[in-house]
């Protein structure tokens, strides 16, 4: 006996259709790259990853999906990714967003980013944008102004990499990264907690961080000793300067230079009360408390209780409590 055909004249057992834009977009979608894809490219390149340029590829799928998922980007933006490597995050941010621009310091992996999107995702490899250059040296991104920074970054590099870029790419509002999991703790603290430091605060100038997840060393190659970190941030204007008291400080904005002058100094002697710590960048203990006076802040605090907005008004306090110049005869 022969079954008739099922629901809809479909023979039983047949599977069903997906519907037309559904497999059209299954068929856009781009090969991401798994841990044999991975160590199969490195093996045809003859390369291994190197210790000092913080070389940890991302060989998981379910990582780099879940990364262009919390970044939350907009479909007409355009991605700056730092340290795109074998383009295990690439091919998942290809299909996100407008344009992808790529900075990498190895040019042999610079060179071998567009052959990998051009054979998994030929379909968005016009997207893509490879600058080869040092994140943490470069002074102009080529092409479309960024709006976001997606990266896994390098351990030996995460800090002053955000950084640098938060300075020098005004364009960048928000975007998350990946850092070992200490230093994204750093990234987040809090004022009064013990690892707020000077990674905490330099960052507060920039952006609003807050932690985003965890992620496992096993889904790296090679393996590292540690666990990573997801740091969200999103852009803020730096903090203005209130006035703190008639005449002591004028509101407005000071330079980023001069607060981090100050926390430099406030956090190389962490121990040390701030009118001791200050004291070499002031002049001397006295005239250190005198401007934290002047700031409104107590010199008998230190300067893990201090936030960045109460860095600026001592930067800002500087010359407004430097002694008159005595008047001439």
């Amino acid at each position: 006996m022969v079954a008739g055909p099922g629901p809809g004249g479909r023979p039983p057992g047949t599977p069903r259709r997906a519907p037309r834009a559904e497999a059209g977009r299954a068929a856009e979608a781009p090969a991401l790259l798994s841990p044999g894809d991975v160590r199969a490219i490195a093996a045809r390149l003859g390369l291994r990853p190197a210790k000092r340029l913080g070389q940890n590829f991302v060989t998981d799928a379910g990582t780099v999906r879940r990364i262009v998922a919390l970044a939350r980007l907009a479909p007409d933006e355009v991605v700056l990714e730092v340290g795109p490597g074998f383009g295990s995050l690439t091919l998942a941010l290809l299909p996100a967003v407008r344009q992808v621009t790529t900075v990498e310091v190895d040019p042999q992996l610079a060179a071998e980013l567009p052959v990998t999107v051009a054979s998994r995702a030929a379909h968005f490899a016009q997207r893509l944008s490879v600058v080869t250059a040092d994140a943490a040296r470069i002074t102009e991104i080529p092409g479309e102004p960024p709006t976001a920074l997606v990266a896994n970054l390098p351990y030996n590099v995460a800090v002053p990499v955000v950084l640098h870029l938060l300075a020098t790419v005004p364009t960048l509002r928000h975007g998350l990264v990946m850092v070992q999991a200490e230093v994204a703790d750093r990234m987040t603290a809090s004022p009064g907690s013990r690892i707020y430091g000077v990674p905490s605060v330099k960052l507060a100038w920039h952006a609003a961080a807050r932690r985003a997840g965890s992620v496992p060393r096993s889904v790296f190659w090679p393996v590292p000793n540690v666990d990573s970190g997801l740091v969200s941030l999103v852009r803020r204007e730096p903090p203005a300067v209130a006035r703190v008291s008639p005449g002591a400080v004028s509101p407005g904005v000071v330079s980023r230079d001069a607060v981090f002058a100050v926390v430099d100094a406030a956090f190389a002697q962490r121990r040390k009360t701030l009118r001791a710590a200050l004291a070499g960048w002031a002049g001397s203990a006295a005239d250190a408390e005198r401007i934290l006076c002047t700031a409104g802040v107590d010199p008998r605090a230190r300067g893990e209780s201090l936030g960045v907005t109460d860095f600026a008004r001592i930067a800002a306090a500087r010359t407004q409590a430097a002694p008159a110049t005595p008047a001439a005869p």
